[in-house]
């Protein structure tokens, strides 16, 4: 377990700069002797002034690797010395400023072939890089120069070689603005993602492990969500036991909390032991996405109840007092990784004694090892699943259940007692759409109508506490709105205000959603290229202006919004947004077919695509008959189809409502296709043959 810092790891020492910023992240820097400036005009007034160069340091508050630069480098007042000396240096939150990230990174990954945070960028007093790289280490090791050196090197380089250095940088722009530029295809094919399915199935499933590629191992929500919906639309066997296998390995590795719920972002090994600790918001919401379409897809109980733990901890563990939710936990407590998460043998052993159990049982099911299973102590995971298991020890699964709940809690309960990790208790605007559409859609395939009304509430806060002069934001921290909002956040939005317009029928999240669409659509849109900006055309004029093109993390806003435009051409039948959809397909299609596991969400799209468009209103006063007709347009995700359930209203503000009613005092479902609409029907079984008859585009 790898040492860090604290979050204020010099209490006593003066402040900088970012004494006075919001971000968790920057405010952990305020008390280094480097004299930091946030992004902005004064950093760069102050390099032009100077005549020196800008060293950018990207990084976020739970990046367990940022804190041990700054431990090393930030803290030490030799390195200070020098970064003050002959550089303007600024720091940037990667969650507050994704569009900082994005710009430099790429500029990162171009040069140096990889990226990653920290992430350090040496750049001219205009803004424009000419050497960057991740982790410098104070002193050299495994192949890399110290930071020291690298510093040394570079204000040589500026005060001996300007020339050189000038011409690198504008190389390196020429460069970016040419990898810059998408030719969109002719027409949208939904043949890539008959491609791309055997391409992940064959090449990127590990069918030993679960998940896609080799160590360090990312959960891919995104590629799993897209290979359920496949196997719903194509019936092939492949994508679902890809998808579900890798489900059940995460469910039960140690990359899942098995105490708390909630999983942490990526693990190291390709076991899903060891982990990265922190715990970041947008993960669980796709992977609670994931869960449900997985239980709702194959019945899976297992499956099942980890979405519900899932959304159990957004609810939970990540929720604050007024409705949002919190952007991430860190790795570690007490400046040591894992510390708050691991077990010693012998303290499990003790817990599990102290309610009466069995310790060698319960270690065995934990996979606890006397020795350790990382670094001398224990990451809790699961060898084998709890039915598995009990059997084997000639148990009942329902009263081994109940044994492991007793000892889970005793475990939670001592776990508490501990230092737990920092929180980064800022609001994102994006990453909480995310959780709201998760939580919507969850609750819909596993009749949880307790977590599409507490999604409303985090969607209201949003809209509420998030816009400001009519102008929605990115960040919320402590009561402080900043930061206009990227495409990621009106997309993400716009979406989750659908999901629950599907969910509730009620017009003020239609109006929503259309409202934020109609603002992509004015101040994001490119109308050279097609496709949608990173960046508003009335934001800040960065080094470039970025196309958030592929689905890595989290998803690209372009992804989110062909799915926001998808929906809406059914819900309103204007063809201006099929037609915007298509667009943006069409501009990355041919990526998705080169890289598939980088564009699950627009591969999701597509899919939907292939099925063809069909929407669903099933329309009555509330009770048992709707519920019955809702539950069989809802019982699993169906791709194309748009469904909506809502009472009977006369002005209803989506157009795909006008005109419906009860049939006969009854509620009723309405089923529409290729423009042309069937019978409504009071039969669930009538309905249930009207979705299931797929008979493609």
């Amino acid at each position: 377990m790898t040492p860090s810092p604290s979050s204020d790891p010099a209490p006593g020492a003066p402040t900088n700069r970012l004494d006075r910023e919001s971000s968790p992240y920057l405010r952990q820097h305020r008390r280094n002797p480097v004299d930091w400036y946030p992004w902005g005009d004064e950093a760069f007034e102050q390099a032009r002034r100077r005549d020196v160069p800008i060293f950018l340091s990207v990084g976020y508050s739970s990046c367990h690797w940022c804190h041990v630069m700054a431990h090393e480098s930030f803290e030490d007042d030799e390195v200070a010395a020098a970064l003050n000396e002959h550089f303007v240096n600024v720091k940037v939150d990667r969650e507050e400023r994704p569009d900082v990230d994005a710009v430099y990174m790429a500029a990162v990954t171009g040069m140096t072939g990889h990226g990653g945070w920290p992430m350090s960028v040496f750049l001219t007093p205009d803004g424009e890089p000419f050497y960057a790289g991740t982790y410098w280490p104070r002193a050299p090791r495994h192949g890399m120069p110290a930071f020291p050196q690298v510093l040394a090197a570079v204000a040589d380089a500026w005060e001996q070689r300007r020339g050189e250095v000038l011409e690198s940088a504008s190389s390196i722009a020429a460069s970016l603005a040419g990898a810059a530029e998408t030719e969109a295809a002719d027409r949208v094919d939904p043949s890539v993602a008959d491609e791309a399915a055997p391409a992940v199935v064959e090449g990127a499933w590990d069918r030993r492990h679960g998940g896609f590629g080799s160590a360090p191992k990312f959960p891919q929500a995104m590629t799993i969500e897209w290979l359920l919906e496949r196997h719903v639309r194509t019936g092939e066997a492949g994508p679902l036991q890809a998808a579900v296998h890798s489900l059940r390995a995460m469910a039960g590795g140690g990359i899942h909390d098995q105490l708390a719920g909630g999983f942490a972002r990526y693990s190291t090994d390709v076991r899903w032991l060891v982990p990265h600790f922190e715990k970041m918001l947008y993960d669980n919401a796709l992977l609670l996405a994931a869960y449900a379409s997985g239980a709702a897809v194959t019945g899976d109980e297992d499956l099942h109840r980890v979405a519900e733990s899932t959304a159990s901890y957004l609810l939970t563990e990540l929720r604050t007092a007024d409705g949002g939710f919190v952007a991430a936990t860190d790795a570690d407590s007490e400046g040591v990784e894992g510390r708050y998460f691991v077990w010693s043998a012998e303290e499990f052993a003790e817990v599990v004694t102290e309610v009466g159990e069995e310790p060698g049982l319960f270690a065995e099911f934990c996979g606890v090892d006397p020795a350790g299973n990382w670094e001398g102590v224990n990451v809790l995971h699961r060898p084998v699943d709890r039915v598995s298991f009990a059997r084997t020890h000639d148990l009942a699964p329902e009263d081994f259940d109940e044994r492991w709940e007793r000892v889970r809690a005793a475990l939670l309960a001592r776990r508490a007692e501990r230092v737990p990790p920092e929180v980064d208790t800022k609001v994102l605007t994006s990453w909480n759409a995310l959780a709201v559409r998760a939580l919507v859609r969850a609750g819909v395939l596993l009749e949880q109508p307790g977590w599409v009304t507490a999604a409303a509430t985090t969607a209201h806060l949003l809209h509420d506490r998030l816009t400001v002069d009519g102008r929605l934001h990115h960040v919320l921290t402590d009561g402080r709105v900043s930061v206009p909002a990227f495409l990621e956040d009106v997309a993400c939005l716009a979406l989750a205000d659908l999901e629950l317009f599907c969910a509730t029928g009620e017009d003020v999240w239609f109006e929503r959603a259309l409202a934020l669409a109609e603002d992509a659509e004015a101040r994001f849109h490119d109308d050279g290229q097609g496709g949608w900006f990173q960046t508003a055309e009335d934001a800040e004029a960065l080094y470039t202006r970025p196309k958030d093109s592929w689905d890595n993390a989290t998803p690209a806003g372009t992804s989110v919004m062909v799915e926001v435009c998808r929906v809406l051409a059914g819900l309103t039948g204007e063809a201006r947004w099929h037609e915007r959809a298509m667009e943006g397909i069409r501009l990355f299609q041919q990526s998705a077919r080169r890289m598939p596991t980088g564009y699950g969400w627009l591969l999701r799209q597509l899919e939907a695509v292939a099925a063809g468009p069909r929407e669903v209103a099933v329309v009555g006063r509330p009770g048992p008959q709707r519920d019955v007709l809702a539950r069989v347009a809802t019982d699993r995700p169906r791709p194309g189809t748009v469904t909506v359930v809502t009472e009977p209203r006369e002005q209803p503000a989506a157009p795909l409502l006008l005109g419906r009613g009860e049939v006969d005092g009854r509620p009723a479902a309405y089923v529409c296709r290729h423009l042309a609409c069937e019978r409504p029907t009071v039969d669930p079984a009538a309905l249930d043959a009207q979705l299931n008859d797929v008979d493609g585009p």
